[in-house]
C-alpha cells in the first residue's frame, strides 16, 4: 500500500501565519496574494527538512534535486492548490475495478442481530451468534383501503406470521361503492404457509376488485375468488420431480381462506376452512351473529349431533381442518352466503388467532369497539391487542369493515 508523504515545515502567510507552500501566489487559508510579499531572507527561511523527492540539508536552502531552493514556483516541491492539477506531480488514483460497468457493487455490510448486537444474521433471518430470530416485514402488518381496514400480527408463540390479508374498495357499475376483505391462515402443518396465505389473497382480492366493476354478482364473484385463490396456491406446488427427491415427505403449501364483500345494501361472505365472519350490530342491543360455519372436526361432530359445540371444540381436535386451499385437499368447496342486515353495523373477518379468545357471536361482540363501523382500523387494532393480551398463542389477522358500504371518499379514522 502506498503512503502519503511526510509534510515539511513550511514558510508562513505574512497575514494569517498559516503554512504555505514554497511557490505558492495564494494562501489557501486566507486567500492573501502571496506574489507581492518578497522572499525571505535566507537565514530567515524556514526550509523544509524532507521534500517530495528526497531530504535536503538543513539550512542548505536545497530541493530534493539538489538545486538552490528561491522559494520561486516551479523548482520547490510541494501541492499546488491554486491551480488544476498536473498529471506528471498529481497522478490520479486507478478507478475501483469493482465500480466498473458491468460488475456488481459491494456487497452490504452484513444486518446485526437486534437481540445480542454483535452476531450476523444469516439468510434465513436467525443470529449466528444468539439464534435469536429477526423481524420480519410480516410480524406486524397494518392497512386501510376507503372504508376497510385489516391488522395481521406474528403473535407472541410463533416465529413467523403464516397469515395474510389484502384490502380494497372499489364501485359497481351502478356507481355504488363495494369494500372487499380476504383473511387467509396458512397450515402450519404443511409446506410454505407463509407462502399459500399470501398468494391465496392477493389472489382472491384482485379477483374480487376485477369482477365488481364489470356488474359481475357480489355472490358469484366471491366464488370466483376462491376458486382464483386455490389455484394460486396450488401453482405452488408445482415443481420438478426431482425436487422432492430430497424431501419426499413434505406436503403441498396449504390455507384457509375467508372473505367478505360489502354494499350499500348487501353483505356477502365467502370461505373455506375455519376463518370466521362476524356480524355486530351497531345497536348492541340487536343480537350479533356468525356468519361462517367451520370446516372443522369440531363443526362437524356438532353437525352430527354427536357433541355439542362446547364439548367438540374442548376437543384436542376440534382445529382439524376438514377443508382447506392446496393441492393435496380432497376438494374444492367454497361455501358462500349473501346478507341483507337491517341495520348498521361492522363485519369482522378473521382467523382463529382471535376468535380463539372470543369464540361465540356475544363474546365477539363485547370486545368489538362501539365505534367499530366509523374507525375500523382502530377496531382492528383493539381486536389484535385483545388476542395478544389473551396470551397470542397463534397468529391473528383481522379485517373490519363497516355496513352499509359508505360513500367513495370516506375512511378510517
Amino acid at each position: 500500500m502506498s503512503q502519503m508523504p511526510q509534510q515539511a515545515a513550511l514558510p508562513k502567510c505574512p497575514s494569517c501565519a498559516e503554512p504555505v507552500e514554497p511557490g505558492d501566489l495564494y494562501c489557501g487559508a486566507c486567500g492573501y496574494d502571496l506574489s507581492v510579499v518578497p522572499a525571505a531572507p535566507q537565514d530567515q527561511q524556514d526550509h523544509p527538512t524532507l521534500t517530495m523527492t528526497g531530504s535536503g540539508t538543513p539550512g542548505s536552502g536545497t530541493a530534493g534535486d539538489g538545486t538552490p531552493g528561491d522559494g520561486t514556483a516551479g523548482q520547490a516541491s510541494g501541492v499546488r492548490f491554486d491551480r488544476p492539477a498536473e498529471p506528471d506531480e498529481y497522478p490520479l488514483q486507478a478507478p475501483d475495478p469493482r465500480l466498473a460497468a458491468g460488475a456488481p457493487a459491494p456487497a452490504d455490510p452484513a444486518q446485526v442481530c437486534v437481540a445480542c448486537r454483535a452476531g450476523h444474521v444469516d439468510g434465513d433471518g436467525y443470529c449466528e451468534n444468539c439464534g435469536h430470530a429477526q423481524p420480519r416485514e410480516r410480524d406486524h402488518v397494518e392497512r386501510e383501503s376507503g372504508p376497510v381496514a385489516a391488522v395481521s400480527d406474528r403473535g407472541l408463540r410463533h416465529h413467523r406470521n403464516e397469515d395474510a390479508f389484502a384490502v380494497g374498495h372499489t364501485a359497481l357499475p351502478d356507481g355504488t361503492p363495494a369494500a372487499v376483505a380476504i383473511v387467509c391462515d396458512g397450515v402450519s402443518s404443511a409446506t410454505r404457509p407463509d407462502d399459500a396465505s399470501l398468494a391465496a389473497s392477493q389472489a382472491a382480492g384482485d379477483t374480487l376488485l376485477a369482477a365488481l366493476p364489470r356488474g359481475t354478482h357480489p355472490q358469484q364473484a366471491m366464488h370466483e375468488a376462491i376458486v382464483a385463490a386455490a389455484q394460486a396456491v396450488n401453482a405452488l406446488a408445482e415443481e420438478p420431480a426431482t425436487a422432492r427427491e430430497h424431501a419426499p415427505h413434505q406436503n403441498a403449501p396449504a390455507c384457509t381462506i375467508v372473505g367478505a364483500v360489502v354494499t350499500p345494501g348487501l353483505l356477502v361472505v365467502g370461505w373455506v376452512g375455519d376463518s370466521r365472519v362476524y356480524w355486530v350490530p351497531t345497536d348492541r342491543g340487536a343480537p350479533p351473529a356468525r356468519l361462517t360455519e367451520d370446516d372443522s372436526w369440531a363443526a362437524q361432530m356438532v353437525a352430527a349431533g354427536l357433541m355439542s359445540e362446547a364439548e367438540a371444540y374442548a376437543d384436542e381436535r376440534a382445529h382439524a381442518i376438514t377443508g382447506w386451499l392446496g393441492a393435496d385437499a380432497y376438494e374444492l368447496e367454497p361455501h358462500t352466503a349473501s346478507f341483507k342486515p337491517d341495520r348498521p353495523g361492522a363485519v369482522v373477518v378473521c382467523t382463529d388467532g382471535l376468535w380463539n379468545y372470543a369464540e361465540t357471536a356475544e363474546e365477539m361482540s363485547e370486545v368489538v369497539p362501539a365505534d367499530a363501523a366509523a374507525r375500523p382500523l382502530h377496531s382492528a387494532r383493539v381486536l389484535v391487542g385483545h388476542a395478544l393480551d389473551g396470551g397470542g398463542h397463534d397468529n391473528v389477522t383481522v379485517a373490519v369493515l363497516p355496513f352499509p358500504a359508505p360513500p367513495q371518499g370516506a375512511g378510517s379514522a
